[in-house]
């Protein structure tokens, strides 16, 4: 099932968790933090208008400020719920699909992104980027690769074969992504990182709270009986830590030139 026939869900469950968001966000912070720190400076010495794709509550929006404090700093997401949080520190905000950008041809300097690009089709996320994108304009981006919860699906497959995570692309997809649209200096790395928690219903509620549980085909569409659940539990603990229960995040960061 194309990303786009599940939009409407996925729409909802960040809507939901809009409230809670902030507070479960710790990853999702860190790869945002990693995003800005390993941006060239340099690049954008006068860098004026600035485009946060899919902003959230406006975290990216506040370290692009921090960066560039005259910038004029546009954030787009698609659940407005998380858009007015974000409206508070941007410039200008709109309520749209990174897919479909209203906006006219070159009109930024930099297309920022952070997590987000895993909810989207990327060959057309990416050809709204070049076109919105001055001659020699920037893109930033992070999102997540296949390894991303690779304990869940782990422990999940003990008791079936349903999908319980988004399918994630590998770099090379993301690159050849990237080349279809245009781009050319593409540099893509990937980072692990690392959430630990006491227990597994704390990391599925912490996975809610962000609005990223699974809203996709393939899901279980019942409840889980409470013996496949303590098989589940039991999975999962073998992948214990001194931390506790992780949950993996492969990060794939990423930067290319129009």
């Amino acid at each position: 099932m194309p990303l786009s026939t599940i939009k409407p869900r996925v729409r909802e469950s960040f809507e939901r968790a809009a409230t809670t968001y902030d507070a479960a966000a710790v990853v999702q912070r860190r790869v945002c933090e990693r995003l800005l720190e390993t941006l060239d400076p340099s690049v954008f010495p006068l860098a004026h208008q600035l485009l946060d794709a899919g902003c959230g509550t406006g975290y990216g929006v506040r370290l692009l400020r921090q960066r560039w404090p005259t910038a004029h700093i546009t954030g787009v997401d698609f659940a407005p719920a998380m858009l007015d949080l974000a409206r508070h520190d941007s410039d200008a905000c709109c309520a749209a699909d990174i897919e479909m950008l209203p906006f006219a041809a070159a009109s930024f300097d930099l297309w920022w992104s952070s997590l987000t690009i895993q909810w989207c089709d990327t060959d057309i996320a990416f050809a709204e980027a070049a076109r919105v994108l001055r001659p020699g304009g920037q893109l930033a981006l992070s999102t997540l690769g296949p390894g991303t919860f690779k304990e869940l699906r782990a422990a999940f497959s003990t008791v079936d074969q349903h999908r319980h995570t988004l399918p994630f692309s590998a770099p090379k997809a993301i690159s050849e992504a990237l080349t279809h649209a245009g781009f050319c200096n593409i540099s893509l790395r990937r980072e692990k990182h690392t959430a630990h928690y006491p227990n597994l219903k704390t990391l599925l509620h912490a996975v809610k709270a962000i609005g990223a549980h699974n809203v996709g085909e393939g899901g279980r569409s019942g409840m889980m009986g409470r013996q496949a659940w303590q098989q589940v539990e039991a999975a999962y603990e073998q992948h214990r830590e001194a931390a506790g229960l992780p949950a993996s995040y492969d990060v794939i960061i990423g930067y290319a030139r129009k």
